[in-house]
């Protein structure tokens, strides 16, 4: 009997997922935008297209998809972006499914409760309060060394995070929050917490039956904290498979993800090693594939598509097991920025290692693949100050998403 998925997408990303679940013989339903529908979407993969709004609010998402269930079956529901796991959660508690449940998916996206959930692990994070309580957070600013970041606790990468110096500028912060008057600027929406100076670093896992059975490791060029906020080349890269910051990576993602009680799926967890001590703090971590192509980058080092274990994992069947990829050791990454042309032309970047061009108005993107760890570097790092002289353009950091 053929099952059918309900895939949602407020972004358009995700092809490689769609495609995979068509393929295992499932009945693909994608629910977007209305002002994305005619995105690049992998049409022959796709049974049925419904969509809500531009900027529908996940209650329009879960009644669409209630009116699915009115006229087919459902048998599972995915959120393919960050902003979609929430919602994906509640579509499936509305109509009774199996599945992470909201209360649990928060752990996953509300980064205080993230960083309340690892720290009785015993994982590190930063030292952090949240905005609830005045004698709290006056406390912590006197006993926590600054600077502080305010932080807000569901938005993603680094949008809307602000560095404090003082202690009159966390409170003024906070004060400029409250007076918007609306409650997703409300200050108990936003975490404080020590700002740490050092190299952020993520591991991108595949997890069947609570274990990791695959993963990337791989470091940022530059933290992305930095790139949002004063512009530059984003880029990151494969760390060493040798190196032993690789292993203790492996290692505190195993213990988080467990800790956590993750049984199924992709997660997407950064870290940040601190210059001054050595010592590595948990930033965030998702159940959904990282952003800015880091699935492409994964796919040429180590020779597995996270969308694609991702749809593998959904659509296992008794019949049709999931059978984990087999990994390849091997070195990719990317340099992508904001271009001051709509569509700037790359192909003076003509090394045999660059194996994919973004194509993104406004964007200027390479992934490059070595077996040699050092070319690779190398090519990196030439790409970055090639990319910065020629086409880099800076925008203003946004406080939102959506902005």
């Amino acid at each position: 009997m053929r099952k059918y998925i309900v895939c949602i997408a407020s972004e358009f990303k995700g092809n490689e997922f769609l495609e995979e679940c068509q393929k295992a013989g499932w009945h693909v339903t994608l629910v977007t935008r209305n002002d994305i529908k005619d995105s690049d979407w992998a049409w022959s993969s796709l049974n049925r297209v419904e969509t809500v709004d531009g900027h529908a609010s996940p209650e329009a998402y879960i009644r669409t998809i209630t009116n699915i269930a009115g006229n087919q079956p459902i048998d599972r529901v995915v959120g393919l972006d960050e902003f979609d796991v929430l919602t994906a959660a509640r579509a499936r508690e509305h109509l009774q499914m199996e599945g992470i449940s909201g209360s649990y998916g928060l752990r996953f996206r509300d980064k205080l409760r993230m960083r309340n959930l690892a720290s009785e692990l015993g994982i590190p994070c930063p030292k952090f309060v949240g905005a609830f309580n005045q004698d709290a957070i006056n406390e912590y600013l006197d006993t926590a060394p600054g600077p502080w970041i305010v932080k807000p606790r569901t938005e993603v990468s680094a949008f809307g995070i602000r560095k404090c110096e003082t202690k009159d500028q966390v409170w003024q912060a906070l004060t400029d929050l409250d007076n918007r008057n609306t409650w997703r600027d409300h200050p108990s929406q936003f975490l404080v917490e020590q700002f740490i100076a050092g190299k952020v670093y993520h591991v991108d896992s595949v997890v069947q039956n609570g274990e990791v059975v695959a993963a990337g490791v791989s470091e940022y060029g530059t933290p992305p904290f930095t790139v949002s906020h004063q512009g530059g080349v984003f880029s990151t890269y494969t760390l060493d498979y040798r190196s032993k910051i690789r292993k203790e990576l492996e290692t505190l993602n195993k213990r988080l993800l467990t800790g956590f009680g993750y049984k199924r799926g992709v997660a997407h967890a950064e870290f940040l090693r601190s210059d001054e001590t050595g010592e590595m703090f948990l930033l965030e971590v998702a159940c959904r594939v990282g952003g800015a192509y880091i699935a492409n980058v994964t796919e040429y080092a180590n020779g597995f598509n996270l969308w694609r274990e991702w749809a593998k994992l959904e659509t296992a069947t008794d019949e049709n097991p999931y059978k984990p990829p087999k990994l390849k050791k091997e070195y990719a990454g990317i340099c992508l920025a904001l271009a001051k042309e709509d569509y700037p032309d790359t192909s003076h970047f003509d090394d045999p290692e660059v194996v994919y061009r973004v194509h993104k108005p406004k964007h200027v993107g390479l992934i490059l693949h070595s077996k040699k760890k050092d070319r690779l570097y190398e090519l990196l790092a030439s790409y970055a100050d090639r990319i910065t002289n020629e086409f880099l353009a800076v925008a203003p950091a946004k406080e939102r998403y959506d902005e």
